[in-house]
């Protein structure tokens, strides 16, 4: 089993109006994802979500609520992630050798900027618990 772990990583607007979703471009897969990453060794689920959202995007962020853990398999091999919704607290992004670009989208645009469904479902999920925050 693969475990990973990851965060719906999330700010409050800079106009003001709503919230913003980051999503991030890797060059290697050639997608648009949320930021996510194995864990280490010893490491727990929400710990390594913390360390991939800065390693990935070069935010610090406060995790909040868990959201639903996604179920999938990768070359035959199934892997779990769990996440949770996160806020940005600070950093700035810098291009990396996983992630190549970063776009902070209304919850919408980024359900319609990611590629795969997953990612998606968990746009809904997050958005569901918005009273948590």
């Amino acid at each position: 089993m693969i475990r990973a772990a990851g965060c719906v990583l999330w700010r409050r607007s800079p106009s003001g109006d709503g919230i913003e979703l980051a999503v991030i471009h890797r060059r290697k897969h050639a997608d648009w994802s949320l930021p996510k990453g194995k864990l280490e060794p010893g490491e727990e689920a929400r710990q390594a979500a913390v360390r991939e959202v800065l390693e990935e995007t070069g935010m610090t962020c406060a995790p909040g609520p868990e959201l639903p853990t996604a179920r999938y398999e990768v070359s035959g091999r199934p892997k779990e992630v769990r996440y949770w919704a996160a806020e940005a607290t600070g950093g700035t992004f810098v291009r990396n050798h996983e992630v190549d670009d970063l776009v902070w989208l209304a919850p919408e645009a980024a359900r319609a900027r990611l590629t795969y469904d997953k990612d998606k479902d968990l746009v809904s999920a997050f958005l569901a618990t918005r009273s948590a925050f």
